[in-house]
This record gives structure tokens, C-alpha cells and sequence, in this order.
């Protein structure tokens, strides 16, 4: 399984994210935690996967002079693009309500890039997940703020969450992508990284 082939390299996740953080522990994989604080802005230019891909890489600058031969980091980034603009996390109660609000009866995407760093190199790959909502009342979404605090989360809300349940009426793409990583290009792209670099030896 994965985790034995990594287990001559160091696997370090640059996210505060506990959802992330679970991740990594349901696919058996032994990892640190390292963060380094950054200044999450993007040139206005770009759009769609590439705000996300542009973010997951800044992210890693600030390790790459420090990464040792036998270490792979990983970091990403989560954002919902909607109407032609992308939806990051919300700063109060008011910018919330707009976002949910904004996806209420329509369909929108989530997108997570995902950067993976070695000494020699990097690669970034991201996912698109298309996401419906059914139409939202303002009382169910006033409810879901008021009880979930979704603060933390780019899009304002977490499929996981109440207004998941109750709300999302269809999906397109990898559920765990819209929770903030698709685990499944995680696993592939370790193991691959693994059997090339074993190809090379």
C-alpha cells in the first residue's frame, strides 16, 4: 500500500485545515504539519482553476529552500467560482448570506488545486466538482450561519455540513474535492512520484 511505498520519505502538509489533516489520516498516510503564513492574493487576471493553481503554489514558496532530498510537500488551495468570480471565505455574516445566497437555485463549481513540492521538482493538479443547490429560503440560510459559523471555508458553506444536507440536490465530480481535496489525485500522484523515482534508481 501507499504509506510502505512512502516510507523512506518525509511527508509534510502545509495546511491548518482539519479536514485536510483527516484526510491524510484516513488514507494511512504518516505526515507533519508545517505551516508558514502567506498573503492569500492572486493577480487580477487570472480565473478559474488558474486562481487556485496560482494560490496552492504560493503556498509553497516559503518552504522550497528548506526542503530536504527525501521530502514531499504538499500544499493546495479551495475556491468556488460562480458567476465569473471566485468565492473565497467569507469575513462576517453579511458576506456569507450574499455567497449562499448568490448559489441558491443554481449550480456552481468548486475547484481544488493541489501542489506537490520535492527538492527538484513540482507539479500542481486541481478538480472541478460542479455543485446544485436547491432554492434556499433566507431562513435556512440566516440558520446555517448562524449555527455552523462556515467562516472557514471558501463558498461559505461545507457540503458536509447542514446546508449540504439539506440543500445540495446534485453533484458532478469528486464529493471530497468540495470538502477541500481530491483525495483521489492525492493518492495517484504520490504513487506515482514513488514508482518514478524508484524507476530511476
Amino acid at each position: 500500500m501507499l504509506h510502505e511505498k512512502l516510507k523512506n520519505y518525509n511527508l509534510i502538509l502545509a495546511s491548518g485545515s482539519p479536514r485536510r489533516q483527516a484526510f491524510f489520516e484516513t488514507l494511512g498516510l504518516n505526515f507533519e504539519i508545517r505551516l508558514k503564513p502567506i498573503v492569500e492574493e492572486y493577480p487580477p487576471r487570472l480565473t478559474h482553476f488558474e486562481i487556485s493553481d496560482y494560490l496552492a503554489q504560493l503556498k509553497a514558496l516559503p518552504f522550497k529552500n528548506e526542503l530536504k532530498d527525501n521530502d514531499i510537500l504538499i500544499t493546495s488551495d479551495t475556491i468556488v467560482w460562480h458567476n465569473k468570480q471566485a468565492l473565497g471565505k467569507p469575513r462576517n455574516d453579511i458576506e456569507a448570506f450574499q455567497m449562499i445566497k448568490s448559489m441558491s437555485n443554481t449550480t456552481h463549481e468548486v475547484i481544488t488545486s493541489v501542489c506537490f513540492t520535492t527538492k527538484t521538482f513540482e507539479k500542481t493538479l486541481n478538480a472541478v466538482t460542479k455543485v446544485t443547490f436547491k432554492a434556499l429560503s433566507d431562513e435556512e440560510i440566516h440558520y446555517y450561519i448562524k449555527t455552523c459559523k462556515p467562516f472557514d471555508k471558501a463558498g461559505a458553506y461545507g457540503i458536509q455540513e447542514w446546508i449540504g444536507i439539506i440543500g445540495v440536490t446534485k453533484i458532478e465530480g469528486s464529493y471530497f474535492n468540495v470538502m477541500g481535496l481530491p483525495t483521489h489525485i492525492v493518492y495517484k500522484t504520490l504513487s506515482d512520484i514513488v514508482n518514478v523515482n524508484q524507476n530511476e534508481l
